[in-house]
Order: structure tokens, then sequence, then C-alpha cells
């Protein structure tokens, strides 16, 4: 599922759409439910589009190439017109049942993995499919022990001791709800942090027995989460996968720019060094980074990069990225360049110029900023803007997509 509009990661989701968003230096987050696909053995791939989608569509299409040898593929399935409508996905369950025409074409007694496009974690999906098998179910969905102050956000189940769900609520506000949906200490004992209150959340994960989708399908329920499983509670068998590792739902720009310096840790919460869990994407070959004369703590430098006599700390630097003299970085997620421009005379550079001090940013693909530049979102109101090509949002400053920041530019 690629569709959702990203509001909340605005104004990172201005010019493409949420899994197109570059991750972690080289990557983009469609790449991790994909690269999970992969190494999962589960090769037919169908990503649904729907805003924004000539960045996603243009990675997906120079990334993901299967040999002749290989049944596997991605296909893009972008919103269409068809003698039987011609809308927009109106919900999750909504652009399936709008594409079932196209899965149908595989016949037999299938199973189908439904995925989010925009989600930071790493599972191998033949558990996830075997369980389901072996437990007769009809619709299993992947849970995640989660506090319980993250509950109203979050789908939250109720399971009995063979993890059948019992209960769904979505988004539960009342207080007496979320109380009444805790996990219990039976349950809680197995988990990693077994300390304080949390509740079973649906991660967006669903496998579907193909009978089961195909009679989901014939009504007119628009989202899976608010309407397709509750309404299937109590009358066909819903069990849960739990799921105790790292999973980040990347819905803000703070939780995206926590995930990114995540990446800078000594032991990273995702592990994009797992063996048997590469994670996949586009091949530029670029020469390796180069840097001259730096002082650099915790920080994740992607491949042709050219940093002279600069300070960084915990810093991801994207593809491409050129950091000028003097310059000091500081929690700061720099996306790169599509190209580099080293032949521009007439205009900036692509990159951050000489003797700058920036704290606390994003800074978006193809962006320049001038020299002696000082940027921070301190003392920023959320969504401030006024100036052209910086925003603040979640305390975190954007410089956007190909914005031009000028010399001596301070905020």
């Amino acid at each position: 599922m690629g569709g959702g509009r990203g509001t909340r990661l605005y104004p990172l989701t201005k010019y493409r759409c949420k899994p197109a968003v570059p991750l972690a230096g080289k990557y983009r987050l469609v790449d991790i439910p994909i690269s999970n696909c992969i190494n999962s053995d589960c090769g037919a791939i169908y990503l649904l589009s729907q805003f924004n989608t000539a960045s996603l569509h243009k990675h997906i299409q120079q990334t993901y190439k299967f040999d002749n040898f290989s049944k596997g593929f991605v296909d893009i399935l972008a919103a269409e017109q068809t003698d039987v409508g011609g809308d927009w996905y109106q919900g999750t369950a909504d652009a399936v049942r709008k594409n079932m025409h196209h899965f149908h074409r595989h016949g037999g007694d299938a199973y189908y993995l439904i995925l989010s496009g925009d989600q930071l974690y790493q599972m191998d999906f033949r558990e996830l499919i075997n369980k389901h098998i072996a437990s007769g179910a009809d619709i299993t969905i992947a849970a995640k022990p989660m506090p319980r102050k993250e509950a109203p956000s979050l789908g939250i189940m109720r399971v009995d001791e063979n993890l059948n769900i019992t209960e769904f609520v979505e988004k539960p506000k009342d207080e007496a709800v979320i109380d009444s949906l805790l996990i219990g200490e039976k349950l809680k004992k197995g988990l990693k942090d077994s300390n304080g209150d949390y509740c079973l959340a649906s991660m967006g994960i669903y496998v579907f027995s193909q009978k089961i989708l195909e009679e989901a399908m014939s009504g007119t329920e628009m989202d899976f989460g608010k309407e397709i499983i509750p309404g299937f509670l109590n009358k066909k068998r819903l069990c849960a996968y739990i799921f105790d590792g790292y999973w980040e739902d990347i819905g803000t720009v703070g939780a995206f720019f926590e995930a990114n310096l995540a990446t800078t840790d000594d032991i990273p919460p995702f592990d994009f060094y797992k063996k048997g869990s590469t994670v996949y994407t586009h091949s530029r070959f670029l020469p390796g980074a180069k840097i001259q004369e730096c002082t650099i703590k915790n920080c994740n430098i992607a491949d042709g990069v050219i940093i002279e006599k600069a300070s960084l700390k915990r810093c991801v630097i994207g593809i491409r990225s050129i950091i000028g003299e003097g310059t000091e970085l500081e929690n700061v997620v720099m996306m790169g360049a599509d190209d580099y421009d080293f032949d521009n005379r007439d205009s900036m550079k692509i990159g951050i110029g000489k003797n700058c001090k920036i704290k606390n940013a994003i800074i978006d693909k193809n962006a320049s900023i001038g020299d002696n530049c000082v940027l921070s979102p301190e003392g920023k109101p959320d969504k401030w803007d006024e100036i052209e090509g910086l925003y603040v949002r979640d305390n975190v400053l954007v410089v956007t997509k190909d914005a031009r920041i000028p010399d001596n530019t301070v905020i």
C-alpha cells in the first residue's frame, strides 16, 4: 500500500509520496517492505500508488528488475479509470478492491500479504504466513506490543491464550476502554520489556486466505483497520502474530528524523548489517566518500559524499552530498543530491557552503545552502515558514527540496 498523502510528513511529501521519502542516506522508505518480501521469498509484489507518484515509480522501475529465470516482479498499480469506475482510492480496502482483477490471474488457493509501504522494520514473512496456515485462521494480523500512551493512534486488539482476536478497537480514546485492552501478565512475560502497561497494536500487516479476501472485497467497506477487520470479528477466525522486534510507523517529521539519526547509534535499533536481511535499493555505481581533515562522531555517510575540513556530530549524510570547509553539523539528516553540479557557474551549487552552523535539521534533496549560514529550529513555532525554503515541524528545521538558502542566512 503506497497511496497515502503523508500529510504529517509535509514538507518532505510536498513533491513525493510517503514511501518515496529518502531514508538513511541512500534508501527510500518503500525499499524496506519490498526488501522484507524479497528476503522472505515473496516475489509476486504489487505496489498500489496514488499521490505524487513520479519519484516513487521512477525508483521502482530503476531498482527492482528480476532476471528472466525468476517468477518475481514488482508491478506498479496506480489508481486508474476502468469501465466500472474511476475514483481515487477511498481507503486501504478500496485500493485492493479496485485491483482485484489483476490478482485473480494467479488463480489457485493463494494467500495475500498486505503491507504498508512506509514502515521501518525487519520481518521474515514466511514465519507469519506459516503461522497463518498452521492456525487455520481466515485472517492473521501482525501485532506489536506498544506502550499504553500510543493506543489512541493505533488499532488495538485483545487476544485469548491461543492468540485468537476477541476484540478490536480502532484508535480508542476512552481511558476505560484502553484499560480493558491492556496486555495480561501471562502474555507480558514473553516480551523483551515487560515493565509498564502495554497494548497489542495492529501493525497494518495482514495475511488473508484467498476466499476470505474475495468475500471482504465483495462489499463496500473502504478501510481494513476501520471496517473490514472489525466487521469480521466473531464471524471469521482472526488471529494475531506477535512481533516484538523494532518497528517504527514513520508518520511524522519528528519520527522520521529520530529514526534516521538512530542509524548512527553504536547498536542501531534497525540493523542494516543484519545477515539475511539485506535492504535493496537502486544501484548508483558511485565512488566512495571523500573526507578530508574532518572531525566526525557517530555519523552515517553514504557513497559519493565530499566533506572538507568540517565537523559532524550524529548526522546522516546522503549520496552526493557536498559539505564545505569550516561547517559544523549536529543532529542533521542530509538527503543528498540526484547529480553533482561541479560545472554550474551561474548559481549556487548543490550542498552546504563554508563556515555554516546547522543543528537539528533535515536537508532535503538538491538543496543549496550558501556560506556563513546559521540554521536551527530553536525558538520557532510549529509550521514556521517565514523564509522561503525553510520550514519547522516537530521541533525540526526542514530545508525543503531544491531550496536555495542565500549566504549569511541566520535563523
